[in-house]
């Protein structure tokens, strides 16, 4: 809906287009993303529940995980079960307020997310090359402050492109042609120039994901440096296995987003942008738990321990 003043054309609420338009290919699309979503709310909240209750857990890579787990449920929670919604309805309109919040939560998490998995590559630089240095570098009081400077980092770089998005004038039209509020497709319904906001996306946003993935191909760099001096060769296999898919989900993560949001596209190009969203934005919080949790040899134990107290209850 929009209303004019004096030849200005405000925005009252926006129309998400969605993915498909196609009834059948809304249902496939709904399951899937509800089994997705449905997996990583379950298998965030066991990592954290297994954390929590396993004193072994009681470490600096566990509490960065937990955390990263709870940031997982809240990130993909912000777009999917709208999206979920908006499959099954015929409207899919969001008001102005909602749609800006919505970026604003969404951009928070997931910059917050770039900036926590480079203290997870930074804590694991320190266990591995540094370990005499580990519990001193590495105590509470540091991890309770990385974890605040990366939330810090990633709402405070939200906030500049939500405060900068939200102050375009819209007046082309109100169908944002996406599952959810994202800055490129709010970009493409202005009438002023997006050009300064495309600048302070690579500059701001530049800063945050390109440095945060910067800095953590460096710390697997320097982890990859000491594994190949390993002289067990089933040692040397299995720290490049888990520091490889370590490596996979961060370039994965952080490619995408650098796609969607630093790197300038044509027209059919940032149409192509909608399906990476899907990958961080739904496919990514599934994924990590699993490389990070699942596949980790102490959690699985730790797991098995838990199971067998509560058969012998």
């Amino acid at each position: 809906m929009t209303w004019s003043d004096k030849n200005i054309t405000y925005v009252e609420e926006f129309m998400l287009l969605g993915l498909v338009t196609n009834p059948l290919s809304q249902n496939i699309l709904f399951v899937m993303f509800f089994a997705i979503y449905a997996l990583t709310i379950t298998g965030n909240l066991l990592i954290i529940a297994v954390i929590e209750q396993e004193s072994c857990l009681h470490k600096p890579m566990y509490f960065f995980l937990a955390n990263l787990s709870f940031l997982e449920i809240l990130y993909t929670s912000s777009i999917t079960p709208n999206g979920l919604r908006n499959l099954l309805q015929e409207s899919k309109t969001i008001s102005f307020v909602g749609c800006f919040t919505q970026m604003f939560f969404f951009l928070g998490l997931g910059s917050t997310e770039c900036v926590l998995l480079t203290v997870m590559a930074y804590d694991r630089y320190i266990a591995i090359c540094q370990p005499l240095f580990y519990s001193r570098c590495m105590n509470p009081s540091v991890c309770v402050n990385l974890l605040c400077l990366s939330w810090g980092i990633g709402f405070l770089n939200s906030l500049v492109h939500t405060v900068c998005t939200a102050m375009l004038p819209f007046c082309k039209d109100h169908l944002i042609r996406h599952f959810f509020c994202d800055i490129p497709s709010l970009w493409k319904l202005s009438c002023r120039d997006t050009h300064p906001n495309e600048l302070v996306s690579i500059f701001v946003g530049g800063c945050v994901i390109v440095g945060s993935f910067i800095l953590t191909l460096l710390s697997y760099i320097y982890i990859l440096r000491v594994v190949l001096r390993i002289p067990s060769k089933n040692g040397r296999k299995k720290a490049f296995s888990t520091c490889g898919s370590h490596l996979m989900v961060v370039i994965i993560y952080f490619g995408t987003v650098i796609l969607t949001y630093i790197l300038p596209g044509s027209d059919s190009y940032n149409e192509q942008k909608r399906v990476l969203s899907v990958i961080y934005g739904v496919i990514t919080p599934l994924i990590n738990p699993i490389i990070y949790g699942f596949r980790n040899t102490d959690f699985q134990n730790a797991i098995n321990k838990s199971i067998s107290h509560r058969r012998i209850r």
